[in-house]
């Protein structure tokens, strides 16, 4: 009986055999184009602008606006460098501090990004908030959004074919082989296809903030001060859409050494 989950489970194997990305060489899911996804991003942001309190002309503001800069000059040179100049077609950045106590950030499509109030304590300097914005950049030129909103229709996509297949049993256990799937492709596939963005956008922010000028090694002493403020409260890493804090920063200090190099390749060819 177990053909029933894995006919689910093999349509989201699709996942890993589409388009390579030319920022991570890897291959990717993505069934959106940006003329299709960045339109609606740029509303969505612009409503959620609307909706909240901005902070601007402070302190805090005017960093995140020179630290969110040097990221975006950072990516366009990287780009550059790797021969993929028209890569950043359509894309409008943007960056906003809002009045929010969360310890978050995130980007939209397209370059919309959002650093809330709540995460300055732990960012703390112009280097702290690179590791963040740069991790949060990482994720639009990695498609991650596009990638995400595709995977999850080709979950839904399994969910039918696990429909069709037990079709003619009864209706106990058609409702068994939907939970068994849907902890399945969950658990197995769609949890893990999410930590791997996670650790990309880790890899690829290392590289920006680095050409940007900022020492990489700053980034384990952001991570460092998030576990502490977290106090180690978190699910297992396996039931986790990120890698545990201790996984993050294992990685991280794996990477460091390819970032500065690949970092001092993209400054010396604009030399």
């Amino acid at each position: 009986m177990k053909k029933y989950l894995l006919i689910g489970v093999a349509v989201i194997g699709l996942l890993y055999s589409c388009a390579t990305n030319p920022i991570t060489g890897k291959n990717e899911l993505n069934f959106v184009s940006n003329s299709e996804l960045f339109p609606s991003s740029f509303q969505q942001y612009g409503t959620f602008l609307k909706e909240n309190k901005i902070i601007s002309g402070t302190a805090d503001a005017k960093r995140v606006e020179i630290v969110g800069s040097r990221i975006k000059t950072a990516a366009e040179k990287y780009l550059a460098y790797l021969g993929q100049t028209g890569y950043l077609n359509g894309y409008q950045w943007e960056y906003k501090l809002i009045d929010n106590k969360e310890v978050n950030a995130w980007c939209m499509p397209g370059g919309k990004i959002v650093v809330y109030s709540g995460i300055l304590p732990i960012t703390k300097d112009e280097a702290g908030l690179a590791t963040v914005l740069g991790h949060e950049v990482s994720h639009a030129l990695a498609n991650h959004g596009a990638q995400r909103m595709s995977a999850s229709q080709l979950q839904q996509l399994g969910a039918v074919g696990v429909a069709v297949a037990t079709g003619q049993q009864s209706a106990e256990k058609q409702k068994m082989w939907q939970q068994y799937y849907g902890l399945g492709s969950e658990v197995g596939v769609m949890l893990p296809f999410s930590r791997n963005h996670e650790s990309e956008a880790d890899k690829i922010g290392l590289t920006l903030m680095a050409i940007a000028g900022y020492n990489p090694d700053e980034a384990i002493v952001f991570w460092q001060r998030m576990t502490t403020q977290s106090g180690g409260q978190a699910p297992p890493e396996f039931l986790s859409t990120h890698p545990s804090d201790i996984t993050r920063i294992a990685n991280l200090k794996a990477l460091i050494p390819e970032a500065r190099a690949t970092a001092a390749k993209v400054n010396a060819s604009y030399k």
